[in-house]
């Protein structure tokens, strides 16, 4: 029963605890370029931080890997090549795309806002219009 425990509770570590590690050194990175206001606001940044970290990083190590498979081969090796786990190479290219991913969170999640903000009084359909003519402006379209 303790072996089961004790592989179930790794498990969960391997799982959770590099998405995690990586929030904190993204939410560590955007504390370092503003420190928060408030006490409500680190633990909002920190939240966000935690769910980009885990939604966005691992698709962007899916399309990392399927857009270049040879990374995540040669990770494999060098992990080899000095004696520890192979799969710990994958870790290697995972962590830090991990933290690239929530690095952003905080600006993205206060540019929704914002823009949500300036558009309080209007209608879904006016909402989608105004979306709409952001993304054919930014696609250079008329």
């Amino acid at each position: 029963m303790a072996v089961e425990t004790t592989a179930a509770t790794g498990a969960l570590i391997k799982f959770f605890g590099v998405p995690l590690l990586a929030s904190a050194a993204a939410t560590s990175l955007g504390f370092m370029f503003m420190w928060p206001k408030t006490r409500k606001e680190a633990f909002l940044r920190i939240g966000t931080t935690i769910i980009f970290s885990t939604v966005f990083g691992p698709l962007l190590v899916v399309a990392l890997r399927s857009w270049w498979p040879g990374l995540f081969d040669a990770a494999r090796d060098i992990a080899a090549m000095y004696g520890v786990d192979p799969a710990l190479g994958v870790v290697f290219i995972a962590a830090p795309v991990l933290v690239l991913a929530g690095l952003p969170a905080w600006w993205v999640l206060g540019a929704f806002v914002r823009w949500f903000g300036r558009r309080e009084d209007k209608d879904i359909g006016e909402l989608a219009r105004d979306a709409a003519a952001i993304v054919r402006n930014a696609r250079g379209g008329a």
